[in-house]
């Protein structure tokens, strides 16, 4: 009897287990048939089109590796692709450091609690909420070479320094977006100040999750606040900041909207980005193939990327009693 009471026992788990098992695939069966409509699907198909030459009119035609060679060819010529690649690094330098830097202030100002910070937290988190298009082509007309706000700041401080002096003295007006030496930097400058809301939220819920107690410890033992930084707030940021510079690092390798919207990659391809490239071959001049290998050889430096951010951020954490 106990034996037969067994048996019918894990039968009735094991169906009960199989039961559970059907429920959650089909829980899970509209994610996954998302999943591999719109992801893997697409995926498989453009790396097919990387290994081809297709200009949407034709049928795809098998090529081979040529596409990959062609974009090694590019690189040791210093060509378009070349040139994308070098833009997309300098980008990458000017806005991530920078803007991890500003992000990791602002969240310190705000996390102190002071009289209207969270006005002041609304406004500094307003752009990342708003359209990026549309904060471009604010910018344009803060860059504008005749009407711009910025060139009209130069014209005042023209102004105050001649006051100052008692000579005449004329800062020219810039044409920011217009100078192949001024224009990355431009770019660079309202991307950074158009991420600073993100990454400090990001900070600031790192910094709430620090024991108070730790800071209490500190101050009984006399620490400044420069030394409760050093020894506490940066040590336990460490996770956070590892998070925020990967993301950071893979948003910069994919700039493209402002760069198509505030330049088109101008002038003379100072500004141009792969991503910038890669739409520009795939729907300007109809060259799905090469775009489609460039976007691979993109996956591949994000992931590179990623790998080595995530390896120098590792073993962050501090023990603390």
């Amino acid at each position: 009897m106990r034996q037969g009471e067994k048996s019918r026992g894990s039968t009735g788990v094991g169906r009960a287990s199989k039961r559970e098992a059907r429920t959650a695939w089909l829980f899970l069966a509209p994610g996954l048939a998302l999943f591999v409509l719109f992801v893997l699907v697409p995926v498989v198909a453009a790396l097919y089109l990387s290994l081809c030459r297709y200009d949407i009119i034709h049928s795809p035609v098998w090529v081979g590796a040529r596409n990959y060679a062609r974009i090694g060819e590019d690189l040791s010529n210093h060509g378009v692709f070349y040139l994308s690649l070098r833009n997309t690094a300098q980008y990458a330098l000017g806005t991530v450091p920078v803007g991890m830097a500003l992000a990791l202030g602002l969240a310190l100002l705000v996390n102190a609690g002071l009289r209207g910070i969270s006005v002041h937290r609304t406004t500094y988190y307003l752009p990342v909420v708003t359209s990026l298009v549309a904060i471009s082509m604010v910018w344009m007309w803060l860059y504008d070479p005749s009407y711009g706000l910025l060139n009209y700041g130069l014209e005042l401080l023209s102004r105050a320094v001649s006051f100052v002096t008692g000579h005449k003295v004329m800062i020219p007006p810039q044409t920011w977006l217009g100078n192949p030496g001024q224009a990355m930097a431009a770019i660079v400058v309202m991307s950074i100040w158009r991420g600073l809301g993100y990454n400090m939220v990001i900070y600031l819920a790192g910094l709430q999750g620090i024991p108070e107690h730790l800071y209490e410890a500190a101050l009984i033992d006399g620490a400044s606040r420069w030394q409760r930084f050093r020894a506490i707030t940066w040590p336990l940021l460490k996770p956070t900041t590892a998070f925020i510079l990967v993301t950071s690092v893979i948003g910069a390798s994919q700039v493209f909207a402002q760069v198509y919207v505030m330049t088109n990659g101008g002038p003379n391809n100072s500004t141009t980005t792969i991503v910038h490239q890669i739409f520009q071959n795939a729907f300007s001049f109809l060259k799905m193939g090469y775009a489609s290998a460039m976007a691979f050889v993109l996956f591949v430096i994000i992931f590179a990327l990623s790998l080595i951010t995530l390896r120098l951020t590792r073993g962050g954490q501090v023990e603390y009693a």
